[in-house]
């Protein structure tokens, strides 16, 4: 019985954390979605400061000057990640970052396989 345990916590110690022997769970860690994640912080991070030079920048009513001085101080002080549009709309189950359906932050073949076994509630393929 002793052996028989050593044997089990042997093959346990060998495999990884994430693999699931009855069910098929997956890791999807990587560089793009730690890259991301980096992105999304310094967004939140610089927003509001970002806001306001952008529309100092942007103003028509202000001299030329002033604007100039506003794009000077966005390009030296704010890193170019936190623009809105480096983000990427990701799956939060496979970090897939194309064909996602944006309210749920899922990507289409998540969606459709939830949807097809009723795990979202009050949605349901369309049949006709």
């Amino acid at each position: 019985m002793a052996t028989l345990r050593g044997c089990v916590s042997a093959v346990c110690g060998i495999l990884p954390n994430n693999i699931n022997l009855l069910g098929q769970t997956r890791n999807y860690v990587g560089c793009r979605v730690i890259r991301d994640q980096k992105r999304r912080r310094w967004a939140k991070e610089y927003a509001e400061e970002r806001l306001r030079l952008v529309a100092l920048k942007r103003n028509n009513i202000l001299p030329l000057e002033i604007r100039e001085l506003a794009g000077k101080q966005i390009d030296e002080t704010i890193p170019r990640q936190t623009a809105l549009r480096q983000l990427t709309p990701r799956c939060v189950v496979t970090s897939r970052g194309r064909g996602t359906v944006v309210r749920w932050r899922l990507s289409r073949f998540i969606f459709r396989h939830l949807v097809d076994y009723n795990k979202i509630s009050g949605l349901q393929r369309a049949i006709w």
